[in-house]
């Protein structure tokens, strides 16, 4: 049963308590103080939340997600004309690339201060693929023993962008036309570390911050200790049991939490368009 909230919004979580469908508010107008206060309260509390039917122009989408914060910085994919905040992730039928986001991140984490939130509107919505898979980085925290709990606490994660945009990285190497325009940069190479274990600044939970994507190394060890830790954590992560399954609809607005969560976008609609439309909203340097 969905809980009812301030302006008749309705919250439905998964029986996980992972992921939730909001309905009842209309995103093309500005939200009230108390419905905007609990939309952000199910943010948190759930970490996705996918609001069905939202017929969103560009500049609704951004006053939307203005109302949730301040915008992130995108950096390495070239914003549309005109709207420098919104990426427009667009795949053409023909493409024969890898599609964007395949594999587990959380978004932009090699950022000082990455994102808290990601929000993705689906534009053009095939008819087959293209799900998006969540992984509870808290709930997969929680479930870990209390020797592994007092093993990760002091550690530092290194993060980079260099596998993805790097000089040498992914993108760098591809033979196949894209139509998303890709920044490839030396910038990329760099690395910064965050605790391999952040806590939350709203509900205080602790949660993996780690990703095959984005973290090459733990500060302090070998790479052999740290790709043996960090690929326990992968696997323990992305368990069924701590996942979410998106299926997209036309017009749904998907928003999650990039602080206790990590995502990824599965392929499986070739010879299909696909367009979505994406912001993100600026985060603190985690704790």
């Amino acid at each position: 049963m969905g809980q009812m909230l301030a302006d008749a919004i309705t919250v439905t979580p998964q029986p996980s308590g992972f992921g939730a469908e909001i309905t009842g508010p209309d995103l093309s107008r500005p939200l009230d103080g108390p419905t905007l206060a609990a939309v952000k309260d199910a943010w948190a509390r759930h970490g996705v939340l996918a609001f069905p039917d939202q017929p969103l122009s560009l500049e609704a989408l951004e006053a939307f997600t203005l109302q949730i914060g301040p915008f992130g910085v995108d950096p390495y994919i070239k914003p549309m004309a005109g709207h420098p905040n919104v990426l427009e992730l667009r795949r053409e039928p023909d493409e024969k690339s890898k599609n964007f986001g395949a594999g587990w991140h959380s978004d932009w984490s090699f950022q000082k201060e990455p994102p808290a939130a990601t929000l993705l509107r689906s534009e053009v919505t095939p008819p087959v693929g293209g799900d998006t898979l969540f992984a509870d980085c808290a709930r997969a925290y929680d479930a870990l023993s209390d020797g592994m709990k007092a093993l990760l606490a002091p550690l530092k994660a290194v993060h980079s962008a260099t596998r993805a945009y790097g000089t040498a990285g992914a993108y760098a190497n591809e033979t196949e036309a894209r139509t998303m325009e890709i920044i490839v940069s030396a910038e990329a190479d760099k690395t910064l570390t965050h605790p391999l274990v952040r806590t939350h600044p709203v509900t205080g939970r602790k949660a993996l911050f780690v990703s095959p994507t984005y973290t090459v190394g733990i500060e302090g060890l070998t790479f052999q200790e740290s790709h043996a830790i960090l690929g326990y954590l992968y696997q323990h992560m992305t368990q069924e049991q701590f996942i979410y399954r998106h299926k997209w609809k036309q017009g749904m607005l998907l928003m999650w939490d990039n602080r206790c969560t990590v995502h990824f976008a599965e392929g499986g609609y070739d010879g299909h368009l696909r367009v979505m439309h994406r912001t993100t909203v600026a985060g603190d340097a985690p704790v």
